[in-house]
């Protein structure tokens, strides 16, 4: 994996573990803890469609912060809230 790869894993659990909302990323059928740095380096690649689904005390914050975080590394990400 490139180290901009790695960067992102990094930023993205970095991010997601300073809310204390539930912060879950989908890929096909696959749902990881984005808190969880192993998870994400076994998941993610630049190339995927992404969903983040964030429940909490939190969720507004923490929904902007982990959209900012993906576009800073220019991956696509949709956000459900419910």
């Amino acid at each position: 994996m490139p180290n901009s790869s790695n960067q992102a894993v990094v930023d993205i659990s970095q991010t997601a573990n300073q809310f204390q909302s539930s912060i879950v990323l989908q890929y096909d059928n696959k749902y990881i803890d984005v808190k969880s740095i192993l998870g994400l380096f076994t998941t993610l690649t630049a190339s995927g469609k992404y969903t983040l689904h964030v429940h909490g005390p939190d969720a507004k914050e923490a929904e902007q912060a982990m959209a900012d975080v993906f576009a800073k590394h220019n991956m696509a990400i949709d956000i459900v809230t419910e």
